[in-house]
């Protein structure tokens, strides 16, 4: 994941409202539903580069929490690694194409981007990160969430943690699989088709077709391989026109439309969930 958009995009207002604690070993921002209603199963968020500090992926927890009346669950699963937020002044500034200051900067934030890149990558690897998502689901199956269905929403950098969940490959001690269902928006570091091949548990994708991660070709490879499921036991593809990365939880609140397609993909995430 090196594209400056998975780097890119917009903050969003507003006060989270959970609880910050410790969860099987991880730091974790935490939250239910604010009317206090029984939650009806466990959402953990596997989160983007800008990990389980950044207000929108705690707002966006909030949100499913009310919404669907789940316990949710927001971990630090970067071990304090996350992408800094000022990523994404420095990643727009460096996208910038207008006026002879704009190229005069150019260095300045190519060095700035790549002095944040660098050490991101270098903590996140897929193989190191790996083996703490794995063991946190692992854990909350094998406890609270033993007798409650467990949900994965994972975001670009956390949907390749969500796709491998949905191997199946592995079980908690009791037996079970690690989740009943996933969801992954706008994933980023997939094999395509291979990884979507692997899948066993289903899983929801929702992804832009101006995507620059995950372009209309593999968009098209991932329907394929869900169509050829008679029942689309595997997972959907739900296309949204215009999106580009980052849509679900890095659009601009001031765009109409960016706005409704993010809570669409709420919504499309939490019908999945209800289905399974």
């Amino acid at each position: 994941m090196s594209c400056p958009e998975c780097f890119n995009g917009h903050i969003h207002q507003g006060t989270p409202r959970g609880e910050v604690t410790t969860l099987h070993g991880l730091k974790a921002y935490t939250t239910k539903p604010s009317d206090d209603a029984a939650h009806r199963g466990i959402i953990v968020i596997v989160p983007d580069a800008f990990g389980w500090e950044f207000v929108n992926n705690r707002i966006l927890a909030d949100n499913y929490a009310d919404k669907g009346k789940y316990l949710v669950y927001l971990p630090d699963f970067m071990n304090g690694h996350a992408a800094p937020v000022s990523m994404l002044y420095n990643t727009r500034e460096l996208l910038r194409t207008d006026g002879l200051a704009t190229w005069l900067m150019k260095p300045y934030y190519v060095a700035s981007v790549m002095t944040q890149i660098i050490p991101f990558k270098y903590h996140n690897s897929f193989e190191t990160a790996w083996p703490i998502v794995r063991d946190f689901f692992k854990s909350v199956r094998e406890n609270e969430g033993s007798e409650l269905p467990i949900y994965a929403a994972g975001f670009c950098w956390g949907g390749k943690h969500t796709v491998n969940l949905g191997f199946g490959d592995d079980t908690a001690s009791n037996g079970k699989p690690l989740l009943n269902a996933g969801f992954t928006g706008h994933p980023s570091n997939l094999e395509i088709p291979s990884d979507i091949e692997k899948i066993v548990i289903p899983i929801s994708f929702a992804l832009g077709d101006k995507d620059m991660v995950m372009k209309p070709p593999q968009i098209k490879q991932i329907q394929q391989v869900f169509e050829k499921e008679a029942k689309s036991t595997k997972g959907e593809v739900k296309v949204y026109e215009g999106a580009g990365h980052g849509f679900c939880v890095r659009a601009s609140v001031t765009i109409g439309g960016a706005s409704n397609q993010a809570d669409e993909a709420e919504d499309q995430a939490l019908a999945w969930f209800e289905r399974h």
